[in-house]
C-alpha cells in the first residue's frame, strides 16, 4: 500500500508557509491542481479541516496550526535521522529521467563507468522527451536541455547546448541548399510536436541582428531520435543538437547549412534535482560524475 503521508505533510507545510496553493506549487515545483488534490486528500484522511479557504486567502484552522507544528517536528526528526545514519558511501536506488536522444547517445554509454565507480548504487533510467515532475513522479535527477523554467529545483550546468542546421547530402543533391534563411520556406523542415514546438522557430544572424524564423514541414515528432533518423534518411532539414550533429558531420552522414547565418544558442544542458535532496550522497555522486564527464563535451574533443 502506497504511503503518501510524508508527501502530504510537505505539501501542507508549503501551503501554510507560502501563503497559498499557487505559491506552494511554485515553491515545490509542482502543479497547482496537484497541491489542491493532495490537501483535499489529506483533510479527507484526517477527517478535519486544516485550512479556511476563500477566493483570496487561505487561513489555518486550529487543527491546521497544530498539524503544522507536528509537520515541522516530523521533518526535523527525519533530517536528524538521515544525518545520523547516512552512509558516507553513495548507495541505494537512483531514479533518473533523461531526454531520449541525449540519453541514448551520451548518458547510457557513461553509465557503466558511473556504476563501476559506485557499485552500491542501483539505477532506474527513464528515456523520455516529456518534462517529468520530479516530486510527483518520484525521480531523483533529471537531465534537461535548453532554458530551465523557474522553479524550486536546483541545477548544475553540464555543458553548453548549440544546435546546427543540417541535412543529408542526398537531400541537398535533390533539393539544393538554402542560400539564405528565408530560403528555408522552399524546404521541408523536420519539426517538433508540443511541448517542444518552440524549437520550430530557428534563430539566425541576419544583417547583424538575431531573428527567428518559423519553419514548416511534413514531418513532426516528439522524439528527437526519430527526427534525427529522418534527417539522416534524407527527409528534410533539421536544426540538430551538436551532440548528434558533430559526429554525423564528421562521418559525412550530414552536412551543414547556412553556416554564415548561425546564431549562438544561449542555452545549456543541466542536471536538476529537488533542493532538499542536494546532500543525498547518491544524487550528489551522479551529478558530480556527469558534471565532470561533460566539462569538455565529448563531441567537441
Amino acid at each position: 500500500m502506497k504511503d503518501n503521508r510524508l508527501l502530504e505533510m510537505r505539501v501542507f507545510r508549503a501551503v501554510a508557509e507560502a501563503g497559498g496553493f499557487t505559491a506552494a506549487a511554485l515553491t515545490l515545483g509542482v502543479s497547482q491542481p496537484f497541491v489542491s488534490q493532495t490537501l483535499n486528500a489529506l483533510e479527507r484522511r484526517l477527517g478535519v479541516q486544516l485550512l479556511h479557504r476563500s477566493t483570496r486567502t487561505q487561513r489555518l484552522t486550529a487543527e491546521g496550526e497544530a498539524y503544522l507544528a507536528a509537520c515541522r517536528r516530523v521533518m526535523e526528526e527525519i533530517d536528524l535521522a538521515e544525518s545520523t545514519v547516512a552512509s558516507p558511501e553513495p548507495a541505494g536506488e537512483l531514479r533518473v529521467t533523461v531526454p531520449r536522444a541525449f540519453g541514448s547517445d551520451q548518458i547510457v554509454p557513461r553509465l557503466p563507468g558511473f556504476m563501476a565507480a559506485y557499485p552500491a548504487i542501483s539505477v532506474q533510467l527513464q528515456l523520455s522527451d516529456t518534462v517529468t515532475n520530479l516530486l510527483e513522479e518520484n525521480f531523483d535527477v533529471a537531465i534537461r536541455m535548453g532554458r530551465l523554467q523557474d522553479s524550486s529545483l536546483m541545477s548544475r550546468r553540464l555543458c553548453a547546448l548549440q544546435r546546427i542546421v543540417v541535412a543529408s547530402p542526398d537531400y541537398v543533391a535533390r533539393h539544393g541548399p538554402p542560400v539564405t534563411p528565408q530560403g528555408l520556406e522552399r524546404h521541408n523542415c523536420l519539426m517538433w510536436l508540443p511541448p517542444a514546438e518552440h524549437l520550430n522557430r530557428w534563430p539566425f544572424m541576419i544583417q547583424g541582428q538575431r531573428q527567428e524564423l518559423a519553419v514548416k514541414g511534413s514531418f513532426r515528432s516528439s522524439d528527437g531520435t526519430a527526427l534525427f533518423q529522418m534527417c539522416v534518411a534524407g527527409m528534410g532539414v533539421m536544426r540538430l543538437a551538436e551532440h548528434l550533429a558533430v559526429p554525423a558531420l564528421r562521418s559525412g552522414q550530414l552536412q551543414p547549412l547556412l553556416a554564415d547565418y548561425q546564431a549562438a544558442d544561449d542555452t545549456a544542458i543541466h542536471a536538476v534535482f529537488l533542493a532538499e535532496r542536494r546532500l543525498v550522497p547518491r544524487i550528489r555522486a551522479f551529478v558530480d560524475y556527469f558534471t565532470s564527464a561533460f566539462a569538455t563535451p565529448p563531441w567537441a574533443a
